[in-house]
């Protein structure tokens, strides 16, 4: 699920943004999608929580606890190292 796969999201103006899959990760049962900006690549890549919505699609949640971002992130560097 990495590569050179895109996905488009659709930002709170309604605007398409277009992204280049980075990274896909578990951690403790909880699955996470790095995700780079075509737009701005040097602007940083941005980290996403995979969850089910109620029709057990895939939907795509900002992590808004400090910790588990910080985890998240120390992960990816263990695994770049």
């Amino acid at each position: 699920m990495t590569g050179n796969r895109k996905i488009t999201l659709i930002n709170e103006s309604e605007q398409e943004i277009e992204f280049t899959i980075v990274d896909y990760l578990e951690i403790d049962e909880k699955r996470y999608l790095v995700l780079l900006p075509d737009e701005d690549p040097e602007g940083g890549a941005v980290i996403f929580r995979v969850e089910l919505d109620d029709d057990g699609e895939d939907v795509l949640v900002e992590i808004e606890d400090d910790d588990e971002f910080d985890e998240v992130v120390r992960i990816l560097e263990e695994d770049e190292a």
